[in-house]
């Protein structure tokens, strides 16, 4: 085998050894929904631009909130299980951006989470009718 090919295959096994590592360094939390109003948030004020044009985005318990430090951060968040049977969309992860602290927020969640979804948000990965889920979720 020459040195460049076996180079390649390094670089390869590295590079797929460090996406596995990645993807198994999820977190295990909650999530719930929140409606409008969304202004103003704890971390943007009365910004209209801190949404994503998706309207992926979350505010944050008390346990991820950090003074505020989690403000515009992405996670990828994904369903396991919901307060009602089948609640999750099998398979499916999003991209949420933290905008909000869930305690502070204008709207009240439908439960106490880890993350509370805008509507948009919960809706991708759940049916609407769950008031709580269990989720998985990193950093994205």
């Amino acid at each position: 085998m020459s040195s460049s090919r076996h180079l390649l295959y390094k670089w390869a096994i590295l590079l797929l050894s460090a996406l596995l590592l990645r993807l198994s360094s999820a977190d295990v939390g909650t999530g719930s929904r929140y409606g409008p109003p969304y202004m103003p948030t704890a971390c943007f004020g009365n910004d209209g631009s801190q949404f994503p044009t998706n309207n992926h985005f979350a505010a944050v318990g008390e346990q991820m909130w950090d003074n505020g430090a989690i403000c515009g951060k992405i996670y990828l968040v994904r369903c396991l299980s919901g307060s009602i049977p089948k609640a999750c969309v099998s398979g499916k992860a999003i991209q949420v951006k933290v905008v909000d602290r869930a305690a502070t927020s204008v709207s009240r969640p439908t439960a106490p989470a880890t993350f509370v979804l805008s509507n948009d948000a919960f809706a991708a990965i759940a049916n609407l009718s769950a008031n709580s889920l269990n989720i998985e979720y990193s950093r994205g």
